[in-house]
């Protein structure tokens, strides 16, 4: 949310607030047997690979408007990816390279912009249920800034970027700046919900529940998609393929996983 004229306030030297978005999502998948299930890890696996998600990062970068400034990616085997990504809210810099940490990455299956003082990073975790039938592909991304840019503005294009059944939104401003007259700010913009960064069109698709810390500046949303369509929950066929009483069984099953991932809790 863009301060008006009125409204900006001139700051004693840098900025220091900072603001992080944690974007939580899942993709949910019904895979009968183990070739199923191992298939739809193969094709998780190739859609978000080191260059997907390392292009995902530039662009959210590029929304944030941050600069790029260094990239180091690896796939591992079986699965999962890291890129790192160095970048800085200013102007590109020269900078002698041994004060970059040139290092691959962090672990496997993660992603990682840093920026000037601030950083932008994926995990991914492809994981399925032991005893057979469900199979999810969930993603963290934490898109942290100091300065004026705001991570809020990259919400919408995280959203679009990714098969999300479930999301889970966090938005938090830590710290604080100075106004000229010393006069400490613990936040620099309006906000009373992350709802009001996503689209009507996208709200519209999901049920959504709010749990807001104003006087933390701490913002929490979770969603989950209204709209069930079994076809969209099974890897390579359809719902006219299942003997009779199936289709009634997985429903049952892929309905209470996403709500226990909804609710945070096992359902009995």
């Amino acid at each position: 949310m863009k301060l008006t004229p009125e409204q900006v306030i001139t700051l004693h030297g840098f900025n220091n607030l900072t603001k992080t978005l944690s974007f939580n999502m899942y993709d949910i998948c019904y895979t009968k047997t183990e070739e199923e299930r191992d298939a739809y890890l193969e094709y998780i696996d190739e859609q978000y690979n080191s260059d997907r998600l390392k292009n995902i990062l530039k662009d959210v970068a590029d929304i944030i408007g941050a600069h790029t400034l260094n990239i180091a990616q690896q796939d591992y085997v079986p699965q999962g990816a890291s890129v790192t990504m160095l970048v800085s809210e200013g102007p590109i810099v020269e900078v002698p390279t041994e004060h970059y940490d040139e290092s691959p990455g962090p672990l496997p299956e993660s992603v990682v912009i840093q920026l000037d003082k601030s950083h932008v990073t994926v995990h991914t975790y492809p994981e399925y249920h032991p005893n057979g039938g469900i199979s999810t592909f969930r993603a963290d991304i934490d898109v942290s800034t100091c300065g004026e840019i705001s991570p809020l503005k990259a919400l919408n294009y995280l959203i679009h970027s990714f098969d999300t059944d479930i999301m889970t939104i966090d938005y938090r401003v830590r710290g604080f700046t100075r106004a000229a007259d010393g006069h400490k700010l613990y936040i620099d913009h309006e906000i009373s919900s992350i709802q009001n960064y996503i689209p009507d069109e996208v709200i519209e698709m999901y049920d959504m529940i709010d749990v807001n810390v104003y006087q933390e500046n701490i913002f929490h949303t979770k969603c989950k998609l209204r709209n069930f369509d079994l076809n969209n929950y099974l890897f390579g066929y359809t719902k006219d393929k299942l003997e009779p009483g199936e289709e009634k069984e997985i429903t049952e099953s892929l309905k209470k996983e996403m709500d226990e991932i909804f609710y945070g809790k096992n359902i009995t």
